[in-house]
């Protein structure tokens, strides 16, 4: 059986490499060519696309060798339900033609979601379909009601990611080779004939295509090539799930498609983030982030290529799901997703994170912002100096700044060096105030500052506060307005309350 697998693989990849020649010289003469720099595209000069045509009909051609060798030679332990394959691959035309003829007259995304959502449909009412999902859900079984829109998503979703992801040459075709290796083990390991001999006759094609597509490329993929590629692999992953175990079934697919499944899922979460349409093109993709970091194409490629083949490695180890292994593979990958995308640098996901940041830091808000207002409060009814004194110390210490410095405009006759208060030669006088534990010093001010002038509500300046923070990246918990509206006028009241109770100390005797 070994052979014969190796066989299919082999004729598939022959065929491809023959018809991928015979497309390219096609498509350049009829100018069915890909504009150079423009939306996704990175490259230079313009390249002829409709590579898919090459990987659709070697692939048919392998799988109807394939079919004709089985039948007389019984080299499969069970014979391909040839409904099936019709099942899988009438609907696969479908995506096929629609890729063809988006490639030389482009369609909206809404009229391939709904030729999508048809192919989708096709393949729930031949018996490929998702009716539980057991690892969220137990053993409840769907209705066809809510089967049916569940198979649709998957199959738009793992579709389109593979289009998505096709943006530099060989990513999306080196890619999607990754994952058909990985369903075709399970496939193999699950007695699935009909799943195996598709994705080796897909492998193959595949192989013979990527040698005229990886960088640097002679011919791209186009839409009927990666729309077809997403479209199968989703369709065999539903076929192969019939006969595997619940957590192969439902977890294998999702983890072995792991990259383009993130690329999907980062671009819709940005642009909702970023309030951009859904389906606009960019060069925001994980591979623009990787060049706009230095790498060369070839070298992303390559690195996106490390990174498809640890997403399929991890998935066939949930092929003995015995113990703590989907824990455990959850874990590495979030853990290498979570780092990855914080490596990318994406504007909309910082700004989220410090949005989250900031709720969780509302709590310390709601308090640093009430110690402001019941100083202001407390400076409304305050005449004396020391108790003055006391409020300011306890609205900072309980916040978010370092030091203030209170400065004295106006002092009433000769005032002692008392309670803190320092008296200057120019009849000024200023009191400093530092939390305690802070680094900050007065001498080197070396920290972020707010100067706040203090009228009276009879319009007399009393002086000024200068207000100290040490620079920090963590953002300043308190709203600030709070600080330049009432409290600057309550605090200068407050002050000509106090120093109009200082007694002048008389002049001594002689």
């Amino acid at each position: 059986m070994a052979f014969f697998y190796l066989g299919i693989f082999a004729g598939s990849l022959f065929f491809s490499f023959v018809l991928t020649r015979v497309v390219r010289s096609l498509a350049v003469s009829r100018g069915w060519l890909a504009a150079p720099l423009c939306d996704r595209n990175l490259h230079e000069i313009p390249l002829p696309r409709l590579g898919g045509v090459a990987i659709y009909f070697s692939f048919l051609i392998s799988i109807a060798i394939a079919l004709v060798v089985n039948r007389y030679f019984r080299e499969l332990p069970s014979a391909p339900s040839i409904r099936t394959v019709f099942t899988i691959l009438v609907p696969g035309t479908l995506i096929f033609l629609l890729g063809i003829y988006d490639d030389i007259h482009p369609i909206g995304p809404y009229t391939k979601f709904a030729v999508q959502a048809v192919a989708a449909s096709m393949l729930f009412a031949g018996g490929l379909r998702i009716l539980n999902l057991p690892v969220l859900f137990g053993a409840q079984h769907f209705t066809w009601t809510v089967g049916l829109p569940i198979t649709i998503v998957w199959v738009l979703a793992i579709t389109n990611a593979f289009n998505l992801i096709d943006g530099l040459d060989g990513l999306a075709a080196g890619s999607a080779l990754f994952s058909t290796v990985v369903v075709f083990v399970v496939a193999v390991f699950s007695g699935s004939s009909l799943v195996s001999l598709l994705t080796i006759s897909l492998a193959g094609a595949i192989v013979g295509f990527l040698r005229f597509n990886f960088s640097p490329a002679t011919i791209f993929l186009g839409d009927c090539g990666s729309l077809f590629i997403g479209f199968m692999l989703s369709a065999l992953a539903l076929e192969g799930a019939q006969k595997a175990p619940t957590i192969v079934a439902v977890a294998i697919p999702v983890v072995s498609f792991g990259l383009p499944i993130l690329e999907t899922t980062l671009s819709v979460l940005r642009r909702l983030i970023s309030g951009k349409p859904v389906f606009t093109a960019d060069r925001e993709h994980i591979h623009h982030k990787l060049l706009q970091l230095g790498m060369s194409h070839r070298k992303v490629v390559i690195v996106l290529y490390a990174v498809s083949a640890i997403f399929a490695l991890l998935s066939l180890f949930l092929l003995w799901p015995a113990g703590p292994t989907l824990g455990l593979v959850l874990a590495v990958l979030g853990t290498g997703v979570w780092f990855g995308v914080q490596h990318l640098g994406y504007l909309e996901f910082g700004e989220l994170r410090r949005v989250a940041q900031r709720t969780m830091e509302q709590r310390q808000i709601f308090i640093n912002n009430l110690a402001i207002r019941r100083a202001v409060e407390a400076l409304k009814v305050s005449s004396n100096y020391d108790e003055l004194c006391a409020i300011l110390e306890a609205a900072f210490t309980s916040n978010d700044f370092d030091a203030f410095e209170l400065r004295l405009h106006r002092v009433p006759g000769e005032l002692h060096e008392t309670h803190g208060l320092q008296l200057l030669s120019t009849g000024e006088a200023y009191f400093r105030w530092k939390r305690p534990g802070s680094h900050f010093a007065h001498e080197k001010v070396t920290a972020w500052s707010l100067t706040l002038d203090l009228m009276t509500t009879a319009n007399r300046r009393a002086g000024n506060m200068t207000i100290y923070r040490l620079y920090t990246k963590r953002d300043l918990q308190l709203d600030v307005n709070l600080l330049t509206s009432a409290f600057p006028i309550a605090l200068a009241d407050a002050l000509d309350r106090a120093l109009a109770q200082v007694v002048e100390v008389p002049p001594a005797n002689i």
